[in-house]
This record gives structure tokens, sequence and C-alpha cells, in this order.
């Protein structure tokens, strides 16, 4: 009997206990929105757009750029964090009262939004720390500001071309997905003052030289749709690359023309010089690559100027191979004619020589002084013609001048075709003379002038061409 009455009252007990923790959920049902919401929200339908029957909803946008993180030119974008406003009139969340509604981000699921996206995104999301950071503001006239921060990773074609005396133009562009020019239509509310946070902006590598914003439709396949453009240009900082890259091979320049004043003999020297600095002026360029795209079509300026100075240095260690090798050409060719000249017979040889001659038969004996005899009288015969007066000459020459003058005209016909291409040889030899070194100890004398005035008027075209054009 006891237990059963214990049964009984646990069981009334358990069901007041119930009966009391459903009465304040039911109560709390009532109190999730306030009664001003509860209003708007009533009958509220968030997949149809304001002004559904009435033309397009205006949908008015501003930007605050909070940062731009980084600019790559590998990947050729760039990251920036921006807080997105939009703006837009929704005639059915009008409401009685002077202030405005500020809720909480949360409820924005319960309203209609722009579907309102960035074209040239690669990477995007909404910070969410410690709550979504998103706004939502309803005004007594049903307008609503709806704000959001956002981090994106925006595509950038840039042109490296100057790099890094370079400009870049780059875009932010806001185009809505679904809805085209006939439901929707994008302005900005301050013109080119929609875009703010530039002004402060301090980027790295770049200075913002200018942005300003522009209205456009882009065109698909599918419709007209509305576009808005931010346009911001970006100066590139040269200071640094001055200091990390150009100087550096100024230097390395220069000091290959130090071998120029270091004697020729001097050939461990000369050739350490010169391989030292064509090894380091090959790791300064590969250096200045790695921060640039490894399959670039461009040639940039960077590279240009680091070839033209990889040219000298290189130059500067041709010209001692030059050099060196006129200088050994000149000392063989002195001592060429040296070993040529015909050396004196001593005693000894003579003693032999006579010796040999006497044991010689009487008839070869009498051979030989008939050649010696008679190459004698060649030569005199020789003297004798060339030293003959000139009467005996034209004596000569009038008795065959009748009978040659035909001749001749003959073998000038028949050679005339030979006689240019000798001339022409004769004058190519002429002018290859005139660039033969007589000295080759005067080769450095010249490069001591010639490579670093060359070089100083090479950087005045270079640095007026990529500053000025």
């Amino acid at each position: 009997m006891c237990s059963l009455k214990c049964c009984s009252l646990r069981a009334l007990l358990l069901l007041m206990l119930c009966r009391s923790m459903q009465i304040p959920e039911a109560e709390g049902k009532g109190e999730i929105l306030p009664p001003t919401i509860q209003k708007i929200i009533k009958g509220y339908n968030k997949y149809l757009r304001p002004f559904f029957d009435n033309g397009p909803v205006s949908v008015g946008m501003s930007l605050d750029i909070a940062s731009i993180d980084t600019i790559s030119e590998i990947n050729m974008d760039y990251t920036a964090t921006i807080f997105l406003r939009q703006r837009w009139t929704d005639e059915r969340l009008c409401f009685d009262g002077n202030k405005s509604l500020s809720l909480d981000g949360r409820l924005v699921e319960m309203l209609w939004v722009p579907d309102t996206f960035i074209v040239d995104s690669k990477k995007s999301f909404l910070h969410d720390i410690t709550v979504e950071n998103r706004l939502i503001r309803i005004y007594p006239n049903g307008t609503v500001l709806y704000a959001l921060r956002i981090t994106t990773t925006v595509a950038c074609s840039m042109d490296l071309t100057k790099y890094p005396m370079d400009k870049q133009t780059c875009t932010l562009q806001l185009e809505s997905w679904g809805y085209n020019i006939n439901d929707v239509m994008f302005y900005w509310t301050r013109g080119n003052d929609s875009v703010r946070g530039l002004d402060t902006l301090r980027l790295a590598q770049y200075t913002v030289e200018d942005h300003f914003t522009s209205v456009s439709e882009a065109v698909y396949e599918t419709g007209r749709y509305p576009k808005l453009v931010f346009h911001f240009e970006l100066k590139r900082n040269i200071l640094y690359f001055i200091l990390e890259t150009y100087v550096p091979s100024i230097l390395l320049v220069v000091l290959s023309w130090v071998s120029f004043w270091i004697s020729q003999s001097s050939v461990p020297a000369r050739i350490c010089i010169g391989v030292t600095t064509v090894l380091t002026m090959t790791t300064l360029m590969m250096g200045a690559r790695t921060s640039l795209p490894n399959a670039n079509c461009f040639i940039k300026a960077i590279d240009v100027y680091l070839g033209i100075c990889f040219s000298f240095i290189f130059g500067a260690l041709l010209e001692y191979a030059v050099a060196h090798f006129c200088t050994l050409h000149r000392l063989s060719s002195k001592e060429l004619p040296k070993c040529l000249t015909p050396r004196e017979p001593g005693p000894t040889e003579t003693v032999s020589k006579l010796m040999a001659k006497a044991e010689e038969p009487p008839a070869a004996r009498k051979d030989e002084d008939d050649e010696a005899e008679e190459e004698r009288n060649g030569v005199l015969a020789a003297v004798a013609n060339s030293c003959s007066p000139p009467d005996d000459m034209n004596k000569i020459d009038s008795h065959k001048s009748s009978t040659t003058s035909i001749d001749g005209k003959r073998k000038r016909s028949k050679h005339s075709g030979c006689s240019s291409p000798m001339s022409v040889m004769k004058r190519l030899c002429c002018i290859f003379d005139c660039f033969r070194v007589k000295n080759p100890y005067h080769i450095d004398n010249y490069a001591r002038f010639s490579f670093p005035l060359s070089f100083i008027i090479i950087n005045v075209f270079y640095w007026v061409y990529y500053l000025y054009f």
C-alpha cells in the first residue's frame, strides 16, 4: 500500500516538473523577435526581390580597403581585405519610427540580399571570428544596409616589360550572378569617393598613384548583367632594386676593368678576375629571377641591364685573350727570321767540304764548275739588264710595239674578268691591314678608354628609355 502511494507521488511530481519546463519555452517562442521585427517579417518572402513587378531594384555599393596584403608577380594576383557595403530599398520592410534597427548578422538569412560576387576572385572567404562579420541595418523607409568583411585573392594581369620600373593597373570587379539589368541595377554611392582607405595604405614595393571607379555591363550568353569596376594604379618603388641588383652589377663591371691595368704577363691574376666576375654576375642574374615567373614571355628591363653588364664583363675577359694571343704571335714572328737566316759554316765544315770535293772524279768536278760558271753568267746578265739605260729598252719596245699591241688588247680582254676579283681582294686586304694591331700592348690602352665610355653611353640610353618612354 505504501509502495503504491510512493509510486503515484513520484508520477505526480514528474508531471508537474514537465509542465513547469514547457511553460517558459512556450512563452519564449513569442519573445524570439521584437514586435516590430515580427510585424516586418510577417508575410515576407525572401525569395522574391524588392519591386518584383515594378522595375529593377537599385543597389548602391561602397568599399573600404582595409589592407592589401600581397601582390604576387609570379601568380599575377593580389590579396586584399575589404569592407563591402550594399544599400537598397525594400518597400516590404518599412516600419513606423525614426530610428534604424541594427540586427544580428545571422538574421540576414531571413531577408533578400543581392547575389553580388567578385569576378576575378581566385579565393575568398568571409571572416567569422568571433562571429560572422556581417552587419544588417534596416531604416524606417525600408532602406537596408548590408556590410561584409571579406578577404579575397583577385587576379591582376601585369605587364612586366619595364620591371622594376613598371606601373600596374589592377581592378576589383563586382557583378550580379543571377539578376540581369532588368532586375538589378548597380551604382557607386559616392562616385570615386565610394572607395576609401587607399590614401593611408602603405605597401612594401608599391605606391598607389591613382584610383577611380566606373560603371559598366557584363555581356554573357545568358544576358546583360550589372557591373561595377574599381581601378587602382600601382607604381613600383625602384630604390630596393637599385641597392639590391643595379649597384652590385655596376660594381662587378667596374671590377672587371681592373684587369686592364694589370700586366699581360700576369696571366693568373687577370684570368682570376675575369672568371670570378663572370661567375658572380651569373649568380646575380639567377637571384634576380627568383621573384618572377619561370615561364615568362616578357623580356624585362632588369634582364636587359643584367645582360648588358654580363656582356661587358665577358668582353673584358675576351679582351685579355685577344691581347695575349697577339703578344704571343708578335714574339713568334720576330723569332722566325732568326731561325731562317743561313748560318756561316765553321772551319771543320769548310775542311770537310774541300776534302769531299778533292775525292770527286775529274768529270764530276768539271760538270760542277760548268754549272757554277753558267749560274754566274746568268746572274751577271740579269744585273746588266736591270742596269741598262732606258734608251735601249725603248728601242727594243719600239720594234715589238707593233706586234704586241694587238696581243696586249687580247690579253686584257681575256683577263678583265679576273682583274675585278683581284682588286676586291686587294681592297679587303687593305681594310684588314688597317685593323691589324702593330703593338699588342696598346690593346689594354684602348680598352681602358673604350669600355667605360661605351658603358656610360649605354646606361644613359637605358635609363632614359625605361624611365621616360
